[in-house]
């Protein structure tokens, strides 16, 4: 059944009402609806699409489109999804790197280039490793601060979520 626009169409909806977290799930339920479509596929109408998979904590995840299902307010998901999961960040010149948890950097890189803040010029993600590239060094050292801000609270919700 149906064309990759007809495909694009239902995966927009899917998304947008259901927690998807995998490709496999994605694959599930596009055939559900009658599309007979394969894991590489999907794959491509992942990447077509700029859909991003973002962690929603405890080990879950979730497909979201570009610039849409994001919380209200970007940035206290921002500070959520850093205080949960970035383990350190570092500096040299205009580029800071930032190391997360196995699996959750491309979800906080696509939650700071919604910001779309000036100073950050774009980001590039691993699977445990963000790499920002700031407009000048004087932005990337007030990145960096704000950034070792947001991992201090981090370090404090963890303990406070781990009970110790």
């Amino acid at each position: 059944m149906g064309n990759k626009a007809e495909r694009h169409r239902a995966i927009q909806e899917i998304v947008r009402r259901e927690e998807i977290g995998t490709q496999k799930e994605l694959v599930e339920r596009l055939r559900q609806l009658g599309f007979e479509v394969t894991q590489a596929t999907v794959s491509r109408d992942i990447a077509e699409l700029g859909l991003a998979r973002i962690a929603l904590g405890k080990g879950r995840h979730r497909y979201v489109l570009p610039a849409a299902d994001l919380p209200e307010n970007a940035y206290e998901e921002l500070k959520r999804q850093f205080g949960l999961f970035v383990r350190d960040v570092d500096r040299g010149g205009n580029l800071l790197v930032v190391k997360t948890a196995e699996g959750h950097a491309s979800g906080i890189a696509y939650l700071l280039d919604r910001l779309r803040r000036d100073e950050i010029v774009g980001t590039l993600a691993g699977d445990d490793t963000i790499l920002v590239v700031a407009r000048t060094e004087e932005a990337a050292q007030a990145l960096e601060d704000e950034f070792a801000g947001l991992l201090v609270e981090g370090r404090a919700l963890r303990r406070a979520l781990s009970g110790s």
